[in-house]
């Protein structure tokens, strides 16, 4: 161990890549570079039965919840069409997400695909353009609100909407917190949904978040009482029931093997629910990166090479201002692996742009590396692609699917 530890503080280490992330077996390293020299670099491969199986083991867990997958974490046409052939329900937060989803309901008839938006569709946005309140206004969809301002906009621009309030709840120990920025103070709840229902309005539900990547499930539990409160004060004042919770995303991928299960954190979601809520209260939850995250994998190639300072640099022909944005707006680190075995050095990698904040990772355990060696990144398929840009002229990854 000794002499692990003494390669390490030189920069060195030994074969494999000893990181946290899974590897891959040889037989899908092998499809990857197949997939590469097939459609060229950089790709972005999504795997479909990974999308099956992960919406298969949300539905283990958590039964009696009904998913609404969020657009935004990936909102490629076919991912969401297989998840509408596994009875998904979706979270929309903009009009072109509405429209994704809009394009796998255009055959049904008109009845039934009103209804199925009625049922199936939650326009999760706070605040949204009158422009698209209008739009909204004609399908009747699920709508959030957290203010009084959005309240009258929707009063006169979409009041055949029906309604769902959104409140602040902790997000302590997420890794992107939401509750800054969204959310109605839990105090003012109650005063918000009887101003709905005194302009006519139907308010349908509560609706929280705690925060992206939660991995302190208490949030969840103080989140679940407080909108039990809510709800039992309405009832108590109105005579008007609530019978939609929304208890967002944020449900934990295991980037690494520290984080817990989702396993664990249904087990308790399970338990409140029951104990706080009646049983014919319908629970939505938005699932977005637990749906995708693990799908899909970067492969790109090393278009550069460079020693900075004694130090193998490497450029590849992705980067942070595309596939690897998530480390920038999502706060997650993609570690970039080789195909190649061998002795392994601390290298920097970097990203096409002429931009030196196009910097992927100064601390890449990577073997001696040529120009058109391949590389990969997995875990990528939650808040990446959406991202990507074409900045400096360089375009997204090239999407491939497999296991359709």
């Amino acid at each position: 161990m000794a002499n692990v530890a003494e390669e390490a503080k030189q920069g060195k280490k030994r074969s494999g890549h000893d990181n946290g992330v899974p590897h891959i077996d040889q037989a899908r390293k092998e499809l990857l570079q197949d997939l590469a020299r097939k459609h060229g670099t950089p790709i972005f491969v999504i795997d479909h039965e990974k999308i099956r199986k992960n919406y298969q083991e949300f539905k283990e867990h958590l039964p009696n919840v009904q998913v609404y997958f969020a657009v935004k974490a990936n909102s490629d046409p076919e991912i969401v069409k297989t998840l509408f052939s596994m009875g998904s329900s979706f979270d929309v937060a903009s009009m072109p997400e509405f429209m994704i989803v809009w394009e796998n309901i255009r055959d049904m008839p008109d009845a039934e695909r009103q209804d199925w938006i009625w049922d199936k569709i939650i326009y999760a946005n706070t605040i949204k353009p009158i422009e698209t309140l209008e739009a909204l206004d004609h399908y009747k969809p699920l709508v959030t609100f957290d203010n009084s301002f959005e309240l009258k906009k929707i009063k006169e621009y979409a009041p055949h909407a029906g309604l769902v309030l959104r409140i602040r709840v902790p997000n302590t120990g997420s890794m992107v917190e939401l509750s800054s920025k969204f959310g109605a103070h839990p105090g003012e709840a109650v005063d918000l949904i009887i101003a709905a229902f005194e302009m006519g309005l139907v308010v349908e539900g509560l609706s929280f978040h705690v925060g992206s990547q939660c991995t302190n499930f208490e949030n969840y539990m103080q989140a679940l009482q407080l909108s039990a409160n809510i709800i039992t004060e309405v009832e108590t004042r109105t005579g008007r029931k609530i019978r939609i919770l929304d208890i967002g995303g944020g449900f934990p991928v295991k980037y690494h093997p520290g984080i817990r299960s989702i396993r664990t954190l249904a087990r308790k979601l399970n338990t409140e629910i029951k104990r706080l809520f009646p049983a014919d209260m319908q629970i939505l939850a938005e699932p977005g990166r637990f749906l995708v995250a693990n799908t899909c994998t970067l492969v790109a190639k090393v278009i550069g090479k460079a020693v900075r300072d004694g130090k193998p640099c490497y450029y590849i022909n992705d980067g942070v201002y595309h596939t690897y944005s998530g480390q920038i707006f999502d706060h997650v680190n993609y570690p970039v692996l080789s195909f190649k075995e061998g002795e392994t050095e601390i290298s920097a990698v970097f990203g096409p742009t002429c931009d030196a904040f196009d910097t992927i990772t100064l601390s890449a355990e990577l073997p001696e590396l040529d120009i058109n060696d391949l590389v990969y990144s997995e875990n990528m398929g939650a808040y990446t692609i959406a991202s990507s840009t074409f900045f400096n002229g360089f375009p997204p990854a090239k999407v491939v699917h497999i296991n359709q």
